[in-house]
């Protein structure tokens, strides 16, 4: 099992080139970042995981930007979003930018997408929640039309548009690795359509993953790496990961000003080299 780092760049911590080149020396094999474009105010959608929304999350980076700071500064990290907000983004701008980002890097980007959860940010973005995972099965087909053909066009429901030239193409063939996130059946059903690995919802059991393993192969993608996003290092937790054959784990890394994270990331390498 490969180890990574999950984490939250924002104003207020170390820079992404310097964690990048940090989490490279360190041993790790990639490093993903979260997005979101802002936070309403309204706080109307509950935080998933319970209590009061994190600080991070009003004040993250754009992680394309992040990103190519943190390609510049290494040589072999993979680079990856956990999670694109795609739905809230415009879809051609996108295409762009991961084809940018994955030329840069020397095709080092996975691109993590989801649906999102807060419903008060996709409502400002244009997007209406009861309709966003359709939206995202267009955007992920349409992307893939732009990144391999030089005369790209696509005609759905919710992307349309007549043949366009768009470079640069991403270096990874046929595309980046997409990498779909959650666990429902539209989410799962998505991932064998679009995806080329999934990210399982955090705190995923033994049991859950390999019976999501078994369906996939029941629809002939046997080929799905598994990797979870933002996990603690907790070590019964780590030992359920592997019991049920997740391929890599990305540590959450908390957000933290520079020497207080790479006190912490000396942490995680200790604990990922021992569950290697």
């Amino acid at each position: 099992m490969d180890f990574g780092i999950g984490t939250f760049v924002t104003d207020e911590g170390i820079r992404p080139d310097v964690l990048a080149k940090a989490v490279e020396e360190r041993g790790f094999t990639a490093l993903s970042l979260a997005e979101h474009s802002h936070i309403p105010a309204s706080r109307e959608t509950p935080y998933p995981s319970g209590g009061e929304l994190p600080r991070v999350y009003y004040r993250t980076l754009d992680p394309f930007l992040a990103l190519s700071a943190a390609a510049v500064a290494t040589k072999t990290l993979r680079l990856g979003t956990g999670i694109t907000l795609l739905i809230q983004r415009d879809l051609i701008h996108t295409a762009k930018e991961v084809a940018t980002l994955d030329l840069l890097s020397g095709g080092r980007f996975d691109f993590g997408v989801g649906v999102g959860w807060n419903k008060e940010e996709m409502r400002n973005h244009g997007t209406d929640p009861a309709t966003r995972g359709a939206l995202m099965n267009e955007q992920l087909a349409a992307l893939k039309e732009i990144w391999t053909k030089d005369e790209a066009e696509f005609h759905g429901k919710h992307i349309d548009f007549d043949p366009i030239f768009s470079w640069p193409k991403p270096v990874a063939k046929p595309h980046p690795p997409i990498f779909v996130g959650g666990a429902s059946k539209a989410a799962l059903n998505r991932l064998v359509a679009h995806g080329d690995g999934w990210l399982p919802t955090p705190g995923a059991s033994p049991e859950e993953l390999h019976r999501v393993r078994k369906w996939l192969g029941e629809q002939g993608r046997t080929d799905v790496p598994f990797v979870v996003w933002g996990s603690p290092a907790d070590q019964a937790v780590i030992d359920g990961y592997a019991e049920g054959g997740v391929d890599q784990v990305n540590l959450m890394l908390p957000t933290l000003p520079e020497s207080e994270t790479l006190r912490k990331l000396d942490e995680l390498a200790a604990f990922a080299r021992a569950n290697r």
